[in-house]
């Protein structure tokens, strides 16, 4: 093949990838705490801009590229995405890195995740290295940033072909207005929040021949009965951050109410845990997720006979999901009644479900005394503040049911207490 006909190959390659490229926004997340940076492409210098904004100053500065993940498959785009990220953190100290999305504004599906890297003292390895990143892997595009002597920045979107790589087109950028939803919301649906049990399995089926493991979730899920429903005495659901007194609260309901206790996810899949919580989040919440459904099929035979406790059910793995897909403030969460917050119609729902709260001091505390394997995400809790408040905002936007909120700061006793009657206000006295 000649130069010639590689270029043409890739210029057409390039137009498919270009049309849909240049219709998106694009988000650049320089910190935790201020609101993202949106830009749009022109083709001329059109556009509104202003050498003043703060996206002026930011690509303006020193060399600028942007890497992205644009996979037609959400698993191989979100294996792809981790792994990217993983070699960017290799890179030297004097470059910055930084989240960046392009997206359709509301169109749910439509993020492509990447990230902005800025290397201020503009040496040349820094763009060879990205060069090698994208050779490696074909669904990554590679965007560099320049500006020109009217004060306007250019985006160029290279492809790579026969181990070289062209600028194929150049969009001016323009100032774009912040979107209704925060374009991280955009792909949380069936990626990480699962509304049915057939999305969740989806995931797990197209993994078996990646990870051995994923059959032997589905194995155990092909067991339940997915016809179950909840048998005539109540389920009580304890939901709550670590250290929040769910393991006590539990026991204690167990003996005062004779009832069976119960935990998602079940212990018959627990030791799988490490396992998926390594891998990207579509895996890792496909797995949590028929940890639930698993769960429910044990609450509809228990239930028949006795009170059920479950220590976290689904509240915790939407909570977890959410604010961990959602980067940022509190304030970009999904908006209050939003269908994430809305529990799956095909998953036994429970009569009650309690969210245990300590004030943080109280709860760092408690996390002192204890010794037990958590996971990253536990970890980060104690660490991260704005974590920590994402995971309690998003807990208190459930609905259906919706979270009650427990003080499980007091004594033992009391606790115990006030959630008995809790217990009889919301559930059958009957079959208590």
């Amino acid at each position: 093949m000649n130069v010639r006909c590689s270029f043409e190959m890739a210029h057409s390659l390039g137009s498919a990838l270009y049309r849909e490229w240049a219709k998106k926004i694009f988000a650049i997340e320089c910190s935790n705490n201020s609101e993202p940076l949106y830009f749009a492409l022109n083709p001329t210098s059109e556009g509104p801009w202003d050498e003043n904004s703060r996206l002026h100053q930011l690509l303006s500065r020193g060399q600028t590229y942007s890497v992205c993940i644009a996979s037609e498959n959400r698993i191989q785009g979100a294996e792809s995405y981790v792994h990217l990220r993983d070699k960017l953190t290799r890179l030297p100290e004097r470059c910055r890195v930084m989240e960046m999305m392009a997206f359709s504004p509301n169109k749910q599906g439509s993020l492509i995740k990447g990230f902005l890297v800025q290397d201020d003292q503009n040496f040349k390895e820094t763009e060879r290295l990205l060069q090698d990143l994208v050779r490696a892997n074909r669904q990554t595009t590679l965007c560099s940033y320049t500006g020109d002597d009217g004060g306007r920045i250019w985006q160029g979107l290279r492809l790579v072909t026969d181990g070289q790589e062209r600028e194929i087109f150049r969009n001016c950028i323009s100032l774009a207005e912040k979107p209704e939803l925060h374009p991280s919301v955009l792909n949380i649906k069936n990626s990480v929040i699962f509304c049915k049990y057939e999305d969740a399995y989806g995931v797990l089926e197209e993994c078996v021949d990646m990870i051995p493991k994923a059959k032997d979730v589905l194995q155990l899920v092909d067991q339940c009965d997915r016809t179950c429903r909840k048998g005539p005495f109540p389920v009580i659901v304890i939901e709550g951050l670590d250290a929040t007194g769910k393991s006590t609260l539990t026991e204690a309901l167990r003996n005062s109410i004779q009832a069976t206790l119960l935990k998602s996810p079940p212990d018959c899949i627990g030791h799988l845990r490490k396992t998926f919580d390594a891998k990207s989040p579509p895996i890792r919440r496909a797995f949590y997720a028929l940890g639930n459904y698993i769960t429910a099929s044990t609450i509809a035979n228990v239930s028949e006979k006795s009170p059920v406790i479950v220590d976290r059910f689904w509240h915790s793995t939407a909570a977890y999901a959410i604010a961990t897909e959602v980067s940022g403030k509190v304030e970009n969460l999904p908006p209050p009644h939003h269908e994430l917050y809305q529990w799956p119609q095909d998953l036994v729902q429970p009569d009650l479900v309690l969210l245990l709260t300590v004030d943080a001091e109280e709860r760092v505390r408690r996390l002192e005394r204890r010794g037990e394997m958590r996971t990253k995400e536990e970890i980060e809790l104690e660490a991260n503040s704005l974590f920590r408040q994402k995971v309690e905002a998003t807990y208190r936007r459930m609905e259906n049911p919706a979270c009650v909120v427990v003080d499980a700061g007091a004594s033992k006793e009391e606790v115990l207490q006030n959630v008995l009657l809790l217990i009889d206000k919301h559930c059958d006295n009957e079959q208590t």
